[in-house]
């Protein structure tokens, strides 16, 4: 893997995610994004329909705390007992770890009250950003990226973006057609995680790097 290719990736990523994400606190803090929220709002909450919304629960459900836990623990699991990758063991729980943490200090500063327009599903605490954006990204995320690191071929490596992809997006857009976030607490999630992910990528990255040329060395 060519490091500095990762180090540089990481950074402007995690750069464009910060910026992104300020931009959005800041307007969500001035209350300036009603324009964004109410239409993307009106566009997804309009396709509601008998067979829709069983599915979206069904996202809603997966991105929630237990299941999140559960997928969580299966992968520490095998990651441990089964692959004995214990660096990666330990960079995969302080992301997951760290994202939460990361969540819960936003929303306790932030103190946005959830949409009440339409609510098909009930749900407590603060608005922003969306737990279930940052979890879903967090996980998924960081699990392409131990999984692109074995992966062999460019078909396979693309199966898991796609895959991961569909996944955090779906958790995401639920929220929305489910009543409970606001698009921009959605979008707000996925930048803060992809920031904490990228520069927890890097941490990661630098660290293999110094341990193997003590190695070397």
């Amino acid at each position: 893997m060519n490091l500095k290719l990762v180090f540089t990736q990481s950074f402007i990523i995690s750069l464009v995610c910060a910026t992104g994400f300020a931009v959005i606190a800041i307007l969500v803090g001035e209350q300036n994004i009603a324009w964004f929220d109410n239409r993307l709002i009106s566009l997804i909450q309009g396709q509601e329909n008998v067979v829709l919304t069983p599915i979206m629960k069904f996202f809603t459900f997966i991105g929630s705390g237990l299941p999140i836990t559960i997928i969580t623990i299966i992968i520490m699991v095998v990651l441990y007992s089964v692959l004995k990758f214990r660096w990666e063991l330990l960079f995969f729980v302080g992301v997951i770890a760290g994202s939460a943490l990361l969540n819960v200090v936003l929303k306790l500063i932030f103190h946005r009250a959830r949409p009440t327009i339409h609510r098909i599903v009930e749900a407590n605490g603060y608005s922003f950003p969306s737990g279930h954006s940052m979890a879903a990204f967090t996980l998924y995320g960081v699990l392409c990226f131990l999984l692109w690191k074995h992966a062999r071929g460019a078909f396979t490596r693309f199966l898991l973006i796609i895959i991961g992809s569909i996944m955090i997006l779906a958790i995401g857009v639920s929220r929305i057609y489910l009543g409970v976030h606001y698009p921009s607490d959605v979008v707000g999630g996925y930048l803060a995680s992809g920031t904490w992910l990228a520069v927890s990528i890097w941490i990661y990255q630098r660290m293999l790097d110094k341990r193997s040329a003590k190695v070397r060395g």
